[in-house]
């Protein structure tokens, strides 16, 4: 494939640091890989307290766990999310309470997470969608008028900021994926933070299998979770760099929303106040039941795309609780096209490509 979606950029220390630990044989959960990423990567987002895990989906996990989140209780949650979002609900025992997104961000609509909140309400799982922002001012607004707990979904939004400051600083608790398509990489890993130093040290106690100070000695039903040396490295190195990776996606972003510019094709665009960090560059085409037949076009060329997600409440699993319709989230995820967004494509690439959607689409 000339062209994939996504491909990591791994031209910094990422060998230096597993080979460092392959010669240490400091390779599983134990080494000093682990808590450097940790402790760089929550200054880089501005939180106090991290702790790295396995992947994104485990941190939301345990999220929810040390919130307390359990059977009995609802969970507001974008339909328009990955399907990860609304499992990890379900883990817990919780139900999910789906809402629609807004029109212009693709984000979850603050007006119909109001309309969704009941006496079973426990929190909210703000999804940063694609790596543009949540209305944060609305949703921390709605939790403290509610007495409920924010959950910030963060997996697809590393370098994304709201008025100034990084995504993951406004809730309660926070989550990330270094999947090998995310921005940052440490082939699986994920990583929870929180200003709060109690909700980190249960996440930390519930990823080591609920072990007390004494040895072998386990006071709770906990989880092995634990991030791995190796991967850790693997972050760190990352993290050396992201700053330079998000430079090139924003430049990349840039050439895609002028090639687009004064067509049919609405693209994914930063709202006022906020960062994208374009971790997908993302388009909505002018016929949605064409959408199928562009990918192969596209795919004859080269060029490897992804449709934008399905709602997850029309999905066999979630279905039957009934909920919707959500009208925004039916048009976006109809028409909705990702294309390829990794660091090292020149803008020679991207002009290829979005010509080739305009051949296609004019």
């Amino acid at each position: 494939m000339k062209y994939p979606v996504y491909q990591p950029s791994l031209l910094g220390n990422e060998l230096k640091y597993v080979t460092d630990c392959i010669e240490s044989s400091w390779i599983s959960s134990k080494g000093k890989y682990v808590q450097l990423f940790e402790q760089q990567f929550a200054d880089y987002i501005g939180v106090p307290n991290a702790t790295a895990v396995c992947n994104g989906t485990v941190a939301l996990h345990l999220a929810l766990l040390a919130l307390n989140v359990k059977p009995g209780d609802e969970v507001i949650v974008p339909t328009l999310t990955y399907i990860a979002t609304v499992n990890a609900i379900t883990y817990v025992g919780a139900t999910p309470v789906f809402c629609d997104s807004l029109a212009d961000s693709w984000q979850m609509d603050p007006e119909d997470v109001k309309r969704k909140i009941t006496p079973k309400t426990k929190a909210i799982i703000a999804v940063h969608l694609y790596g543009q922002a949540c209305d944060m001012t609305s949703l921390q607004a709605i939790c403290k008028d509610n007495g409920i707990f924010m959950i910030e979904d963060c997996a697809e939004a590393i370098g994304t900021t709201y008025n100034n400051s990084h995504v993951g600083t406004f809730g309660d608790v926070a989550t990330f994926s270094f999947f090998g398509n995310k921005t940052i990489t440490t082939g699986e890993g994920g990583m929870v933070v929180s200003h709060s130093k109690e909700i980190i040290d249960l996440v930390y106690y519930l990823k080591n299998q609920g072990v007390s100070k004494t040895v072998y000695w386990h006071d709770l039903i906990g989880y092995n979770y634990k991030m791995t040396n190796i991967c850790a490295a693997i972050g760190l190195a990352q993290l050396e760099r992201l700053d330079e990776i998000l430079a090139d996606k924003a430049r990349i972003s840039e050439c895609y929303r002028k090639a687009f510019k004064n067509t049919a094709v609405e693209f994914h665009a930063t709202q006022p106040g906020t960062r994208h960090s374009y971790w997908m560059n993302s388009i909505l085409i002018p016929d949605g039941a064409k959408r199928e037949t562009l990918r192969d076009f596209l795919l004859e060329k080269g060029i490897e795309t992804r449709p934008l997600f399905y709602p997850v409440h029309s999905m066999p699993m979630y279905e039957t609780s009934g909920q919707g319709p959500f009208p925004v989230v039916a048009n976006i995820s109809l028409r909705g096209l990702n294309l390829p967004s990794y660091p090292a494509l020149t803008n020679e690439d991207v002009a290829f490509i979005a010509d080739a959607v305009k051949e296609f689409i004019l």
